[in-house]
């Protein structure tokens, strides 16, 4: 909710650039209102890139997201334009910045296994499990995050060795150098602009949006579901909750992940961080980027 997709078009316009999304749930088909999605509005504006092109079946790793947005940065400069990478996943980010552990892979197997432990055991007993293996890592996942729970959970199995140690020994995936800009925002207003976007996507059709991936995918199946809002409105619209205490739910679910954000992303090593209360206008934003960003950044 802090205005990065639309400052970021903006920024594009100005510097003649593209957009790679850099988000988890983003990136995956039938679910443009519930993870705010580029409007088609917005799409036709400038393009954009690694939104809405996977199948909520298909798994992706952190690991093969960074490759994914590599061989996009590699395009869109060979048609000399300006790679810009938007979103809020600090994995992710993670990933494209730093580079991924030398062992990283997956195993449908053991994924399946600790799914079913999920459902039958509950997060918080996988999360104790976590706990036990990777203090560090435990405290920046939440046990609703069923998909990096599970996935920190395979990666032991997988080696042997926590989480928080493979990323202690990343290796790079790509040799670019990133300029990051931090959106920043008081807590008030953010809470503010939090519960007026959960209202604005509940009135764009969020709940009907559910409603058909839940009917087009009747096993359930799908990871991208179990995220913020997606399993509130199932459980309204399986028990017919109040739609108040929905759109409560979801703000406040939302905030407690933009913590964890915050929380992230200041052990990031950022270039620039934008106090959006200095700007009353977007553009001013922009031009704000584009006068601190070292000019080298424009060179292709």
């Amino acid at each position: 909710s802090s205005g990065k997709s639309t400052l970021a078009i903006e920024l594009a316009k100005q510097i003649n650039g593209e957009i790679i999304g850099l988000d988890s749930r983003q990136i995956y088909k039938f679910l443009e209102i519930g993870t705010a999605q580029p409007s088609k509005d917005e799409l036709e504006q400038i393009p954009h890139h690694l939104i809405g092109i996977k199948d909520p079946k298909d798994f992706i790793t952190a690991g093969s997201y960074a490759k994914l947005v590599k061989e996009c940065i590699k395009d869109i400069c060979n048609r000399k334009k300006i790679p810009i990478i938007c979103g809020g996943s600090g994995l992710y980010y993670r990933a494209i910045s730093k580079g991924i552990f030398k062992d990283s892979s997956s195993s449908l197997e053991i994924r399946s296994k600790l799914e079913k432990e999920y459902e039958v055991l509950g997060p918080n007993k996988l999360l104790d499990r976590l706990k036990s293996i990777d203090i560090e890592y435990s405290k920046i996942i939440h046990p609703n995050n069923k998909k990096r729970l599970i996935r920190a959970l395979e990666i032991f199995e997988l080696t042997g060795k926590p989480p928080s140690d493979h990323f202690k020994n990343q290796k790079k995936i790509t040799n670019f150098k990133f300029y990051s800009i931090y959106l920043e925002f008081d807590k008030a207003t953010l809470i503010k602009r939090i519960i007026k976007r959960t209202k604005k996507m509940i009135d764009s059709g969020w709940i009907e949006e559910v409603e058909n991936l839940v009917n087009r995918f009747s096993d359930n199946k799908i990871s991208p579901i179990d995220s913020i809002g997606y399993r509130e409105i199932r459980d309204h619209i399986e028990n017919d909750t109040d739609l108040e205490k929905l759109i409560s739910d979801i703000s406040t679910k939302t905030q407690r992940l933009s913590a964890r954000q915050v929380k992230w992303f200041k052990n990031e090593t950022l270039d620039l961080v934008l106090n959006m209360s200095d700007f009353t206008k977007i553009d001013q934003a922009v031009n704000f980027i584009i006068k601190n960003i070292p000019k080298s950044k424009f060179s292709l």
